[in-house]
Formats: C-alpha cells, sequence, structure tokens
C-alpha cells in the first residue's frame, strides 16, 4: 500500500476542500449576520471579498494539482466552479469594488443570489469532500 502522487493529491485536496466548506459555512454565518443588522456592513463585505478570493485561489489550486496529476475526470467534476470563480474574480477586476460591495448588497434580488451562491457552493464542496475520500481509498487498494 504505497502513496502514490496521486493518493497525494487526494489527501490535500481533501484537506483544502474541508477548509473550503470552513469558508462557505463562515460565508454563510455573514449573511445571516448581515440579514440581521447585527455588524458593520462594511466591514463585513471585506470579510466577504477576503473569504471568495481565498476561496477561488485553494479551489483554482486544486484544480491545477489535478491536471497535473492527470486526474481528468475530477478536473472536468471541478470545471463549472472553477469557471464561476474566474468569471466572478474577472468582473471585480475590470473596475467593481468588489463582488460583495456595501452599497450594493443590501438590495434583497443581490442579498438573496448571493446567499444562494453560498449554500451551492457549500453542497457542492460537501460533495467533493466525499468524492476525494472514495477515490483516496480507491486509490490506496488499486496501488
Amino acid at each position: 500500500m504505497a502513496l502514490t502522487f496521486i493518493a497525494f493529491a487526494y489527501i490535500v485536496a481533501l484537506t483544502l476542500t474541508a477548509l473550503l466548506i470552513f469558508f462557505a459555512i463562515c460565508l454563510i454565518i455573514i449573511f445571516d449576520e448581515l440579514k440581521v443588522d447585527d455588524k458593520d456592513l462594511i466591514k463585513q463585505c471585506k470579510t466577504l471579498n477576503l473569504l471568495i478570493m481565498l476561496e477561488c485561489m485553494t479551489h483554482i489550486f486544486i484544480n491545477f494539482l489535478f491536471v497535473i496529476c492527470g486526474e481528468w475526470l475530477t478536473v472536468f467534476f471541478n470545471l463549472p466552479l472553477v469557471l464561476y470563480h474566474i468569471n466572478k474574480q474577472c468582473r471585480h477586476l475590470l473596475g467593481e469594488f468588489g463582488i460583495y460591495e456595501a452599497r450594493r448588497i443590501m438590495i434583497s434580488e443581490i442579498f438573496n443570489l448571493a446567499q444562494r451562491e453560498g449554500w451551492i457552493r457549500l453542497s457542492f464542496y460537501m460533495i467533493t469532500f466525499f468524492y476525494y475520500i472514495y477515490c483516496i481509498i480507491a486509490e490506496l487498494i488499486r496501488k
């Protein structure tokens, strides 16, 4: 039972996905605090933008790791969310104040959309977490 590079990549991805689940839960908690108006809006939006940037970089790193390994099924499984992150960040870099901007986030349509996106990302990360566990076990059994 040797630890191959592919198994190591899945272990790293599993660990980073646990971190991404934590980020998604923090994002949902921050949205809940914004709904109740408990915290400072500008500070919360800065925290949201930082979390989204870290989430984007972490998820792209995970996909890059699988490209190096040649795990194309996993790359294609993760590709929609990677493209979503790239689209969001490119729009952010083209002149907007941030993905979550304090003046716009409290518009109910934008707020509900952002909250729904947070729940969808959390669901996706939970699915990939268990998929990576399966792939680690399958890779260790195969070798």
